[in-house]
């Protein structure tokens, strides 16, 4: 079968793959009112969401606090693909709605200590798009039919957390990150063209491998790290950093055609994702009263994300996936730094926000494709929050422009064709303390 494999379309070779996300695998921030400052929150770090954007913050809590949000996260892709004037691909991604969230609870254990714990999605998007836009024979002569495109990838994060307020202006805090991770995808598994005897002599017959699709879970562990400095009323300095994290993924995948080729028609495998490091650094000002400025500068380091690779339990899948090296998805993503700013006013008991943030793409124009689109994002975010004594409601609405990628057609690019996307994602939180 290794010998016989002579053509997968590069086109829709599209592998361990996931999804439409901002910022490569990560969502953009949690909690609305962070999220409605423009994610610019490591400097101030002052309400339940602090266990994601900055653990340090979490000393300064001097009552028992219990806090809740909830997103949803709109997509709208599409993708075309022209050559020599003639369009052979013009497909719009189906509209879907992918929730995700916060929700903590911290514990006052002294003056200077509280500890809490949080719950949160740090990941969790997809991508769907119709199976019969891609179906082209002119340009995948050996897909005989249209198969499902559809990826689905999330995380799930307990982090258990403490923090201590060393004096009057400097805290420290750190969680631990127990990280549960999910993936599905499905996609066409290509083909390939192979030689069979028949009394004429041998004869090239095209065989069509059919419907490829998965179903992983793993578990990691990392660490978030952070301090924060208030020297006086008018400013907070904050830094976090967080470990890089791998998530050993395990599953099983089929392919609908191996069976009738007289090959296992699923197997067992095994994939580690690497969720790479984060460091960022905020500041908070507060130059009149019932004001707040906020900026932050974060830094991803995708180049650890270099590739995924996958193993396969079973011989005959190992031996076929290593022959058309479709058991390596080669990702070449580069470093990224996000540069967020947020304001905040409140005026008779209501807070007025807004944020704005440039989130550059990490893939370059030679991995791009449907099913794990990268762009450079603008980001631009609005919020309303109102407090009744000790009960917080924030609502908050966000809206990220994807500038289009037009990625050339030539022997290095693995999906060309023109790229464009937006996000909507409106969301609410309450809070209480006690």
């Amino acid at each position: 079968m290794k010998k016989n494999i002579v053509f997968i379309p590069i086109i829709l070779l599209l592998f361990a793959a996931p999804s439409l996300m901002a910022n490569g695998l990560n969502l953009n921030g949690l909690g609305a009112r962070a999220i409605s400052m423009g994610g610019a929150f490591v400097g101030l770090a002052d309400d339940y969401s602090a266990v994601f954007w900055n653990p340090a913050g979490i000393a300064f809590f001097k009552n028992k606090t219990l806090g809740v949000s909830g997103d949803l996260i709109m997509p709208s892709a599409t993708y075309e693909l022209s050559m020599a004037g003639m369009t052979f691909i013009d497909a719009e991604a189906k509209a879907n709605a992918y929730p995700s969230g916060i929700a903590a609870y911290y514990h006052p254990i002294s003056e200077d200590l509280v500890a809490g714990i949080g719950v949160y999605t740090p990941s969790g998007l997809g991508a769907e798009w119709d199976g019969s836009d891609f179906f082209v024979p002119m340009l995948s002569p050996l897909q005989s039919q249209p198969y499902k495109q559809k990826s689905f990838i999330g995380v799930v994060t307990i982090a258990p957390a403490v923090a201590y307020q060393i004096n009057e202006f400097v805290s420290v805090g750190a969680s631990l990150n127990i990280n549960y991770g999910f993936f599905n995808l499905s996609r066409w598994a290509g083909g390939s063209i192979q030689s069979i005897s028949t009394p004429m002599g041998p004869m090239l017959v095209p065989i069509d491998y059919g419907q490829y699709e998965e179903e992983s879970t793993g578990w990691g562990i990392g660490a978030t790290f952070g301090a924060l400095v208030k020297p006086c009323d008018m400013v907070s300095l904050g830094v976090t950093f967080r470990t890089p994290t791998k998530v050993s993924m395990s599953g099983e995948a089929s392919i609908s055609n191996f069976s009738t080729l007289g090959f296992p028609g699923e197997s067992e495998f095994e994939r580690d994702v690497t969720y790479p490091m984060w460091l960022a650094g905020g500041v908070a000002l507060h130059p009149i009263e019932n004001f707040t400025l906020t900026l932050d500068a974060q830094y991803t380091n995708w180049a650890k994300l270099d590739k995924l690779e996958t193993e396969f339990t079973d011989s005959v899948w190992k031996m076929a996936m290593a022959g058309s090296a479709a058991d390596v998805m080669e990702l070449e993503w580069k470093d990224c730094v996000q540069i967020r700013f947020g304001a905040e006013y409140v005026w008779s008991g209501i807070a007025f926000r807004a944020g704005y943030y440039m989130d550059p793409a990490p893939a370059p124009d030679k991995t791009m494709n449907v099913l794990i689109p990268s762009f450079d994002f603008t980001g631009i975010t609005f919020g309303l929050g109102y407090r009744l004594n000790n009960l917080h409601v924030d609502a908050m609405l966000e809206y990220l422009m994807a500038k289009e990628r037009d990625i050339p057609v030539n022997a290095v690019n693995q999906q060309p064709g023109i790229y464009n996307m937006s996000i909507i994602a409106p969301g609410i939180s309450i809070s209480y303390n006690w």
